[in-house]
């Protein structure tokens, strides 16, 4: 385990999965990532490579070839190692090697640095084409954000505000996982009051959010934390269906889950990224702790 401070936030992360695992205050301890606890998940902040949600039948196809793959892909369950660490920014490596080409037939580098600027964690992704071929893949955010805020409160007690006002309705999931091409009227305005029956049907979906920023705020007290993530066109928001959890997930994706129907090839999926020959992707996202000692 890893860990960076300032005098603000103190943050420490795994090398299994490149994970974030605590966002500490200094000035008061709260911690607003959830602490692994399998009694409800095992994860606390997962980067989901090279797939995003589940591959119909949990199977895909590359050039005509079928290929297994679980959830979320195996970037969460990888071990990663430190390739650079200064005071305030660790980066952690992962390439290719002969477990994930039986899984996914690219040869890649993906690197994830945290970066800890004021009451701010910059989490920076890059992945790098290492193959003699095109590569395609999706990449996201799965983190596990402490819900409620303060001692005291419920979950009830709190509610995600968007920083774009929203006119939205969700892509619902099948039991197996995969999207439907329903639409339910989910979102109007710039915030979602949250209560554990939401998510009886698993994680809300959007395709089509105005927002670049989310935050789980309280209606108790002043604490808040924010997710930013500019330019991610799909947007999941989860907790466990059986209720309960001490915890909301807000999760920028590119790429999503195979609708139910879905039966072409990596390729040609919604939103996955095709990186050249070469080529080097780049994209960033950001934790942003608010009412710390004045900061916002």
């Amino acid at each position: 385990m890893y860990t960076l401070k300032n005098d603000v936030l103190k943050i420490t992360v795994a090398e299994r999965g490149a994970e974030l695992k605590s966002i500490t205050a200094l000035s008061d301890g709260t911690e607003y990532l959830f602490d692994s606890d399998p009694t409800w998940w095992k994860y606390s902040s997962p980067v989901l490579f090279p797939i995003v949600g589940k591959v119909n039948g949990g199977k895909y196809r590359v050039d005509g070839k079928e290929f297994e793959l679980g959830q979320h892909g195996f970037a969460r369950i990888s071990n990663f190692w430190l390739v650079d660490a200064t005071d305030n920014k660790l980066t952690f490596a992962l390439e290719s090697n002969a477990a994930t080409l039986k899984v996914y037939p690219y040869k890649f580098r993906l690197e994830i640095s945290f970066e800890l600027i004021g009451n701010e964690v910059k989490v920076g992704w890059k992945v790098a084409n290492a193959d003699d071929k095109e590569i395609y893949f999706s990449i996201g955010a799965h983190p596990a954000l402490s819900c409620p805020l303060a001692f005291g409160e419920k979950f009830e007690d709190c509610y995600l505000k968007f920083n774009r006002a929203e006119k939205s309705s969700r892509l619902p999931l099948a039991a197996s996982g995969s999207i439907t091409h329903d639409r339910i009227p989910t979102l109007d305005g710039t915030e979602l009051a949250l209560n554990y029956d939401l998510f009886k049907g698993d994680a809300l979906v959007f395709d089509d959010l105005k927002s670049d920023e989310v935050s789980v705020c309280s209606r108790k007290s002043s604490k808040s934390i924010t997710v930013r993530a500019k330019n991610f066109p799909y947007w999941g928001f989860w907790t466990p269906a059986q209720g309960g959890a001490p915890f909301i997930c807000i999760e920028p994706w590119l790429g999503h889950a195979d609708y139910e129907d879905f039966a072409g090839e990596l390729k040609d999926k919604e939103g996955i990224i095709k990186l050249e020959v070469g080529a080097t992707f780049e994209t960033e996202m950001s934790f942003i702790v608010g009412n710390i000692n004045g900061a916002d």
